[in-house]
């Protein structure tokens, strides 16, 4: 997934992204210039985080 396409399912800002992979929280790779978060990683994040709402 690219960061708008993560930015649009979280609805977050480009730096609230980019501060979620600097801290490790949310990660990615880089392909040339481009930044890519694995759908799996995604999912990982959203459901740590629905756990720590419950």
């Amino acid at each position: 997934m690219t960061v708008p396409e993560v930015m649009a399912r979280l609805r977050l800002g480009r730096s609230a992204v980019y501060d979620l992979i600097r801290t490790n929280r949310l990660s990615s790779i880089t392909i040339g210039r481009s930044r890519r978060i694995p759908y799996g990683s995604y999912r990982s994040f959203v459901a740590s985080r629905l756990e720590e709402a419950a």
